[in-house]
């Protein structure tokens, strides 16, 4: 049996996220469409694993995931299979023959989510699926200053949607960067693993911040409530991309 790892690209807009759990019954996500395809390529039952969850409308860059087979198939001729049958909001770039023991959920280093903000005068009408389009001004200097207290090892439950959660919601954020262009605002966040809507919540924590609805120095104070009202909403998933998974070195 062989281990195929794949690096994934893909425009979430019209998927149900990379998976959902049996309850929802849906078909429509990421992981259920390369399945299919990988399925009829050996006619066989395949299981993908993916490295990380990204939720409703979520694209990506570079998601990684792998998963077993009996086929021959050169790793070339993989990818090319998978790209001539799949969507072509779904594109496989790499493919890599690994490791028996290679698991792309259990060798996770840190994952990177990128999130575009529109500033312009006038919305652009070819990024209106990839974007999120701010009426307001926003004040990045203050956005910047907020940023810098989610670094470091936290308990994020206030930002959580989950107010159930049994699992710790610790997290390590290694990096929130805030970048103002002309035209658009770039948020990036670099994590050891994010709760779902974690990223977005942290984003529409920070647009209020910018909004001047929240103080960029009550940031640490909302993190120690633990309390998710006292966090921005979350914002909207079209604006968000998993940028980058960094794995653990294989031995």
């Amino acid at each position: 049996m062989r281990n195929i790892k794949l690096t994934i690209e893909y425009d979430g807009s019209r998927y149900d996220g990379w998976q959902q759990g049996p309850k929802y019954g849906s078909d429509r996500t990421i992981k259920d469409k390369i399945e299919n395809v990988l399925g009829l390529m050996e006619n066989e039952k395949i299981t993908l694993t993916g490295a990380v969850r990204t939720e409703p409308g979520v694209h990506a860059y570079a998601q990684i995931a792998n998963f077993n087979t009996k086929s021959d198939m050169k790793t070339w001729q993989i990818m090319q299979y998978l790209n001539r049958y799949l969507p072509q909001d779904i594109a496989v770039t790499d493919v890599e023959e690994v490791e028996a023991g290679f698991n792309s959920l259990a060798g996770i280093n840190s994952i990177t989510y990128e999130y575009k903000i529109s500033v312009a005068d006038v919305p652009n009408v070819f990024e209106r699926k990839y974007n999120y389009y701010c009426f307001d001004k926003l004040d990045t200097a203050k956005m910047k200053k907020a940023a810098s207290n989610f670094l470091g090892k936290h308990d994020f439950k206030a930002f959580s949607d989950n107010p159930r959660m049994k699992k710790s919601t610790v997290r390590t954020i290694y990096n929130l960067d805030v970048y103002s262009g002309m035209d658009e605002i770039l948020i990036t966040i670099k994590a050891d693993d994010f709760w779902p809507k974690m990223a977005r919540i942290i984003v529409g924590t920070l647009i209020e911040v910018g909004r001047g609805n929240i103080d960029s120095c009550d940031i640490s104070g909302i993190i120690e409530s633990g309390d998710r009202q006292k966090a921005g909403p979350d914002a909207e998933a079209k604006g968000l991309f998993l940028s980058e998974i960094e794995l653990k070195k294989r031995q």
